[in-house]
């Protein structure tokens, strides 16, 4: 099963995650299928590959809450309601 999670890249007290796809059994800092985004808390950007995105929920993919809540937040289920 693939899921859609945060993947931590950056330094201490600095941190920046990139959104993944990748397979529940792998480690946070494992492969990824494909990265579709990235989510800066500092800054409050975020960067999304939407057709990646679409692509990969169609298939099946499960969102982590965090990623559900920064989707949302970014109105991608606007159309779906």
């Amino acid at each position: 099963m693939v899921k859609l999670r945060l993947k931590l890249c950056g330094r201490k007290q600095r941190a920046i995650y990139r959104i993944v796809a990748i397979d529940v059994q792998s480690q946070r800092e494992g492969r990824d299928l494909q990265k579709v985004g990235f989510y800066d808390p500092i800054k409050n950007q975020t960067c999304l590959n939407v057709l990646a995105i679409l692509y990969f929920l169609e298939k099946g993919a499960q969102p982590t809450r965090t990623i559900y809540d920064i989707l949302k937040k970014a109105e991608f289920f606007k159309d779906k309601e």
